[in-house]
């Protein structure tokens, strides 16, 4: 018997592992002070009524002879693809009903995808960059390479034909920079993915939070995508389903390698090593996309854009540099005085009793960097953007 020893290449502690135990530790030692926490990107906003409601009718079905559901199709029931298809259509996207897959969230898709890709495959993910991308890869043996995010580029890194790689990592809105791709910017990643015969891997998790209409918010937008692009997207920002569970993976039969269309090799996969998502969870996704539904997502999505906007505001009066915020949950500033990533959250926890997430456990590109999130609700996210700029002003001004 031999284990799988490339996971002895990975890092030792998950990123938000070790910002939980850090605060764990102070909240421990300091337990009179109040925490405001703006680092995992969880909401804070219950289901909206309209997905409740469904939820709710859906449970009482399962209870029922007539109506019970045992096992669901592995890739998702009708009456969900379909509406997810219709939502596609009102981004001027065109999908057969079989070309999504329901899943149980982006997070797992973006992992599984690779069981369709041979270990030898080069990786290009961008620096900085969300770091399941990276470790799932390394798990498997792959050889990964980065394409530097920095401030000189928007943190929006463009193609480089000196690099040579088969799957290729895109986010945007991006995590954790918040930086969102324009079409000219995507077509140049499409025609490069064709030119290189390479697979592009894109996460539009929060492309809900896009409000410039000028800006794609699925890669599809983009001509020629369909031949070389697999697209995740979830519920789980754009509904509040982080403890629901439930996302969809797009796979177009006109995605072609060696011959073989990757939408059977998914169907494939997919009905061998999933069970496929509740029926319940799939009548709660399917009210999303209801009129009544959109309507109160929307209003969940406007809640926490305020909260960036009270975030970016506060940056914007202190000089701080930043991406995100505007089109992304995300707002992604520049530590001051070029400290670290990890000093600027101690002292902010410290000093402030507010929780970020440096950004050197993004990559080497993100230190100095730090993350800050809008997934909290008004009165603490004003608290704590009070707090950061009476220590940022104390900082700067030294």
């Amino acid at each position: 018997m031999k284990i799988n020893r490339h996971y002895l290449d990975l890092e030792k502690s998950y990123l938000f592992t070790m910002i939980n135990h850090k605060v764990a530790d102070y909240q421990k030692a300091h337990p009179e002070q109040s925490i405001i926490r703006l680092g995992i990107g969880d909401v804070t906003l219950p289901l909206c009524p309209a997905v409740v409601t469904a939820l709710e009718k859906a449970s009482a079905e399962m209870g029922v002879k007539e109506t019970f559901r045992g096992y669901g199709p592995e890739q998702g029931y009708d009456f969900l693809r379909e509406a997810v298809a219709h939502y596609y259509e009102k981004k001027g996207v065109n999908l057969e009903m079989n070309e999504i897959f329901i899943s149980d969230g982006a997070k797992s898709d973006v992992g599984n995808i690779l069981d369709l890709f041979d270990a030898d495959n080069t990786v290009l993910v961008p620096d900085p960059v969300y770091p399941v991308y990276v470790d799932t890869n390394i798990m498997a043996g792959r050889k990964v390479v980065f394409a530097d995010a920095t401030a000189e580029n928007g943190f929006l890194p463009m193609p480089d034909e000196s690099l040579d790689a088969d799957i290729i990592y895109l986010c945007s809105p991006n995590n954790p920079t918040g930086a969102v791709y324009n079409h000219a910017q995507l077509k140049a990643w499409v025609d490069y993915a064709k030119a290189h015969d390479a697979v592009i891997l894109f996460d539009a998790a929060y492309e809900c939070f896009v409000a410039d209409s000028s800006l794609p918010r699925s890669i599809y937008e983009v001509e020629g995508a369909k031949e070389v692009a697999i697209e995740f997207c979830s519920f789980s920002k754009t509904a509040g389903f982080t403890g629901t569970r439930c996302g969809y993976t797009v796979v177009p039969k006109a995605l072609v390698k060696e011959g073989v269309e990757l939408n059977g090799l998914w169907l494939r996969r997919q009905t061998t090593k999933f069970n496929g998502v509740p029926y319940i969870v799939q009548r709660g996704a399917e009210a999303v996309f209801t009129e009544e539904g959109q309507q109160q997502t929307r209003a969940n999505i406007d809640y926490y854009r305020q909260n960036a906007k009270v975030l970016a505001d506060t940056l914007d009066r202190l000089g701080v540099f930043y991406t995100g915020g505007k089109n992304s949950p995300y707002i992604w500033m520049e530590c001051p005085n070029k400290m670290k990533s990890w000093d600027f959250f101690d002292l902010l926890l410290e000093k402030a009793g507010v929780v970020g997430t440096p950004g050197a456990g993004f990559g080497r590109n993100g230190e100095g960097f730090f993350r800050l999130t809008a997934f909290n609700d008004h009165e603490n996210t004003a608290e704590a953007a009070e707090r950061l700029e009476k220590l940022l002003r104390e900082l700067l001004n030294k």
